[in-house]
């Protein structure tokens, strides 16, 4: 759930950020009334002559925006889809086509409403929880109680999801990590906890960087490892492809869960579309049948199909829970792509940890009374959530079961379920038949999605205890 800063400001303060922090808000309030003066923000002024708030009048606004929308929809998800096929019809990627639609039909929907709950409000920008909270609160007089639990509901789910992500960053850096030294030094082969220990030390040096500023870069350098790792990866998917007769069209409607819950994993990115609409300069833009919302969502459909179909056409049911466990480890290549993905998934961790922090320290420290002690805190803080996404990836370290997992029980609830009882509660007075049939009817996908992703994910975690299998498999290098 990751949100920008204004556009006016430079490029390494043009990085994702929660929208649940006082201080973002503080700052696009003020960035947001300096545009509407026509005045350059003080950041504008100190800008390089290099960054994209110095090209703004040579760039298009809406591409910077757009590479924002396909970093929030994009890593781990794509690189995990080839493994829902493996759990579904093989051609049902066809079906993340319409997970697409409803992603960009839900997103949509949160924008009407929060531009509508705006307006009853009186402010000039709501994130995705007071959302919630303002539609309960200027909803029918028997549900405004509830208002204070809908703003919870939906910080807890969205503390869930990003500790989540964070999780399977974990044991996707170590899997691959694991992979590259096992071939290299075959002599000292070390279990995947051994090396989830390793990385645990970098992880809480980088999670103590609290400035956005400072983080930017490395989200940069993220973004471009992660591309050149993914090119890489398709000059291997292409290669020798078999024919897709020769891998089962259907495996059970037991597994159906399991990819349901990936395919929402991958495209859950709601909490990123209210900030961007919002601190656009032509919020139409955003929204426009070919605005940035929309070409993003296509994008990352034709990205999800490609590396799901040609991934699961390649390996068949012998697919990992990354598609980079899957390259041949006996080539240096495929060994770099490893390394240049674990590299850029550790760079984001903190971006990922960031809104889970912002969301639960403010009822923290007031239990620390001087500036000295609050900042010990804080750091404390950081150092304890990483390391319980740490216990959490050592207990469960098998990345398709966790993004299962965390797709179903925490992404279908914040981009399936809420949304639509949200626009329901907003316009309750005015809402037509057919309006609330549409929205009865994705928020029961939603609840299915929930019940059954859940509780098919939590089988397959509880056979993989009882199997004892490798979470990384051996391989001949």
């Amino acid at each position: 759930m990751s949100v920008l800063v204004p556009a006016s400001q430079s490029m390494y303060d043009q990085v994702m950020i929660t929208p649940y922090s006082n201080w973002s808000r503080a700052l696009e309030a003020t960035a947001i009334d300096q545009r509407q003066k026509n005045l350059p923000t003080k950041d504008e002024k100190k800008t390089s002559l290099t960054s994209p708030a110095s090209l703004s009048d040579r760039e298009p606004e809406s591409g910077r925006y757009l590479v924002h929308v396909l970093e929030c929809n994009g890593q781990l998800g794509l690189l995990a889809m080839h493994d829902s096929h493996s759990n579904a019809i093989l051609y049902l990627y066809l079906f993340i086509l319409l997970c697409s639609y409803c992603a960009y039909a839900i997103d949509i929907l949160n924008v009407k409403c929060a531009n509508e709950l705006k307006e009853r409000m009186g402010v000039s920008s709501l994130d995705y929880a007071e959302v919630g909270e303002s539609a309960f609160k200027t909803g029918p007089a028997v549900l405004r109680p509830l208002a204070p639990y809908a703003r919870t509901t939906l910080n807890v789910f969205l503390t869930i999801t990003q500790l989540g992500f964070c999780c399977v960053y974990v044991v996707f850096i170590a899997a691959n990590i694991k992979q590259v030294v096992d071939c290299q030094l075959p002599d000292y082969r070390i279990d995947i906890h051994g090396y989830m220990l390793m990385i645990l030390i970098p992880l809480l040096a980088l999670s103590m960087i609290k400035s956005l500023k400072v983080l930017a870069p490395f989200s940069l350098i993220s973004n471009v490892f992660l591309g050149l790792g993914l090119a890489i990866t398709f000059h291997y998917l292409l290669q020798d492809i078999p024919s897709s007769y020769d891998r089962p069209e259907f495996t059970s409607f037991k597994q159906l869960p399991l990819f349901l819950g990936t395919s929402i994993y991958a495209f859950e990115g709601i909490g990123v579309v209210l900030p961007l609409e919002r601190n656009m300069r032509v919020p139409e833009d955003f929204r426009g049948w070919n605005g940035v919302l929309n070409t993003a969502m296509i994008l990352v459909t034709c990205g999800y199909i490609s590396v799901g179909f040609f991934g699961y056409l390649k390996y068949g049911d012998a697919v990992l829970g990354s598609i980079t466990l899957n390259l041949p480890p006996s080539d240096n290549l495929a060994q770099m792509v490893k390394v240049l993905m674990a590299i850029a998934i550790y760079l984001t961790y903190a971006l990922m940890l960031y809104v889970p922090a912002e969301i639960m320290w403010p009822h923290i420290k007031h239990r620390f009374h001087t500036s000295r002690s609050r900042r010990i805190g804080e750091y404390a803080f950081r150092a304890f959530l990483v390391t319980v996404t740490f216990i959490f990836a050592a207990v469960i370290p098998h990345i398709g079961l966790f993004i299962s997992l965390v797709g179903a029980m925490s992404s279908s609830t914040l981009a399936l379920i809420f949304p639509p009882l949200i626009e329901i509660v907003t316009f309750w007075h005015c809402l037509s038949r057919a309006r609330l049939v549409k929205c009865i009817c994705i928020m029961s996908f939603g609840i299915v999605c929930f019940l059954t992703g859940t509780y098919a994910s939590m089988e397959a975690i509880i056979d993989y205890f009882k199997s004892g299998d490798e979470p990384t498999p051996e391989f001949n290098c």
